[in-house]
């Protein structure tokens, strides 16, 4: 068993900095659980109980429709180069769509401006855990791709729009999210 902390230590907030990929876990109250992995710098810490990240385009949009009914949500990050360690946020979050107040005080002070931004995630921190990550293998970071930046810089805004209305409306579960409505207001 890990050990388990009521908030990020500063050597948490530190090991995070360092990771280029971290993988979020949601579920609504039935169906199917998603767990997705997230980079290309879109993750900030606020506090110690308290962690932003950005959503962008993607294939399916689950995250956003499972908060809306069950707002618990676990991050996870793993070292796959250096020491071993797993470290895991638990708490609840709330999703920001583009058309919501919060969205310019959240995303336009903490991220540079992208047309494929589709949500923010403001997490509460309830518990940090801690364990050793022996079993997680060692690689070495290459590179960011830039393959999303590319698709939504040729898809640009109305395209990326288009597909939200034809590629993330409903979940996997086939659940409305909504999306259009809560970024675009139509």
């Amino acid at each position: 068993m890990g050990t388990q902390y009521p908030s990020l230590e500063p050597v948490h907030e530190k090991f995070i900095a360092k990771q280029p990929i971290f993988f979020v876990g949601s579920a609504a109250s039935t169906g199917l659980i998603n767990v997705s992995p997230k980079g290309m710098d879109s993750l900030r810490i606020l506090g110690p109980n308290r962690i932003l990240w950005r959503n962008l385009t993607g294939s399916g949009n689950e995250t956003a429709t499972h908060v809306a009914t069950s707002p618990r949500m676990t991050l996870m990050w793993c070292a796959f180069e250096g020491p071993p360690m797993i470290l895991r946020a638990y708490g609840t979050a709330r999703a920001i769509f583009r058309q919501e107040p919060d969205w310019a005080e959240l995303d336009d002070p903490h991220f540079a401006p992208d047309p494929a931004a589709r949500q923010l995630f403001d997490v509460h921190i309830d518990m940090v855990q801690k364990s050793c990550g022996y079993a997680v293998p060692e690689m070495t970071f290459k590179a960011e791709r830039d393959v999303l930046k590319t698709w939504a810089k040729t898809k640009g805004e109305d395209g990326i729009h288009e597909y939200w209305a034809t590629r993330n409306a409903t979940t996997l579960d086939g659940v409305e999210t909504q999306i259009v409505a809560r970024n675009l207001g139509k």
